[in-house]
């Protein structure tokens, strides 16, 4: 396949001069000093060009990205690292529409580009600075993803149809906690996940990361409410079990109850469940705290809770 080194068509978003001025206030106002293009001559991308520019309209635009309002507008979403861009080139491949490599990501990472062009990918070399502007946290690993993720009843009907495990997020608000708990709930053999409406943006850029490409496959359900979720779960045949500390049932005399299929609901990390949450659970289950911790984390209750129910469906 010959080398494909311009953009996708993203309508006004990655369009431009790689060597024309960025928006105000972006990485346009980096100096550049030496050339402005080269060529890799040798190599998976051999006949590539290197983006070498800083201060370009691509690079701002597409550092501008990490804002929820430039996601909103333009329906895109950065993938960040080596992992995360590996398993949305390999599961996601109609959602990628362009990847950024550095030469030495390139050099430890061949694999990713090989599969990018397999998949018929637009491909990007660049240069340290210029991933550097448009994502300090990439690792010389960048994807520009469309964001395509499922919302709405439909999509969540969908989503729980003969599943026998869900994760259900209510609240979440840290980034790294909601993307850890998508990551375990795939770990853990989860067939959905659902972010109530008012969790935090499931393709801001740290949940991306924290889901190390998990986001990429199950399904992530968002923009429902609490009352719909509840009820597409007992429609679909599944018990809302609420996790809660102070919870009537002990998560390991459960067994019985866990053995069937279940969706967990997991609450707000100062807060946890309110008590309208606790009243349309069909039980409410407490991890036990043997030594002195007063409670655990949301995302590392969230493992406990998964695997439990895990193990008991296997069993």
């Amino acid at each position: 396949m010959s080398p494909r080194s311009t953009s996708a068509d993203l309508d006004d978003l990655l369009l431009g001069d790689d060597d024309a001025p960025g928006g105000a206030g972006g990485p346009q106002d980096l100096p550049v000093r030496g050339p402005r293009r080269r060529t890799m001559t040798e190599g998976v991308a051999a006949g590539h060009e290197v983006l070498v520019n800083p201060g370009s309209t691509r690079v701002a635009r597409v550092a501008g990205l990490v804002r929820r309002t430039a996601r909103a507008r333009h329906h895109r979403f950065l993938v960040e690292g080596p992992q995360g861009v590996r398993e949305a080139v390999a599961y996601a491949p109609d959602r990628v529409l362009d990847l950024y490599m550095t030469e030495r990501a390139l050099e430890r990472h061949p694999e990713i580009w090989v599969a990018a062009e397999e998949a018929g990918l637009y491909r990007h070399l660049t240069s340290e600075r210029v991933m550097e502007a448009m994502s300090p946290d990439a690792q010389g690993v960048l994807a520009v993803a469309a964001m395509e993720e499922a919302t709405g009843s439909e999509a969540l009907a969908s989503a729980v149809k003969d599943a026998r495990l869900v994760a259900v997020l209510v609240e979440i608000q840290d980034p790294g906690n909601a993307g850890t708990m998508i990551r375990v709930a795939d770990a853990a053999g989860a067939d959905a996940v659902v972010l109530v409406r008012g969790c935090v943006e499931a393709t801001s850029p740290k949940v991306v990361r924290s889901t190390a490409g998990s986001l990429f496959h199950l399904p992530v359900v968002t923009g429902v409410a609490l009352d719909d979720t509840v009820s597409a779960l007992r429609g679909a045949g599944l018990a809302v079990l609420a996790a809660d500390r102070g919870g009537e049932l002990d998560l390991f005399d459960a067994t019985d109850l866990l053995s069937a299929p279940a969706a967990w609901v997991l609450g707000n990390e100062a807060q946890g469940l309110g008590p309208q949450v606790l009243e349309q659970a069909d039980a409410s289950v407490s991890v036990p705290v043997y030594g002195r911790a007063e409670s655990l984390n949301v995302a590392a209750a969230a493992a406990v809770c998964l695997y439990a129910s895990a193990q008991a469906l296997r069993s």
